[in-house]
């Protein structure tokens, strides 16, 4: 049998890999970020068991193509992500370790 903890961290990863592979590629320039952020955060905030999520993207990683804009990419993406299964909390965090867009739980 699964616990309510396990489910929340379960949870937790399955909403940080789905954010990572539905968004990454997406276009984006530092004049956009702020809407991509929010609309990241909005969109898997409407998931069950999220209780709260926080998404900031690198700026600093964005070089603009031909055309004025980046592709997102998983280096960019700094995320908090707090789960809740029954009264069951995780904390996790997608963030970038070295060149390596790192998924892990927090708390």
């Amino acid at each position: 049998m699964v616990t309510a903890r396990e489910r929340a961290i379960l949870e937790a990863g399955i909403k940080l890999g789905a954010l990572y592979h539905q968004w990454v590629g997406s276009p984006v320039s530092p004049g956009t970020a702020g809407s991509l952020e929010r609309a990241i955060e909005e969109s898997v905030g409407l998931q069950p068991f999220v209780e709260e999520i926080h998404v900031w993207l690198d700026r600093g990683l964005m070089s603009p193509n031909a055309f004025g804009y980046s592709e997102l990419s998983g280096l960019m993406l700094n995320v908090d992500i707090t789960t809740r299964v029954e009264g069951a909390c995780c904390r996790a965090r997608l963030r970038r370790e070295g060149d390596y867009p790192l998924m892990e739980i927090v708390e």
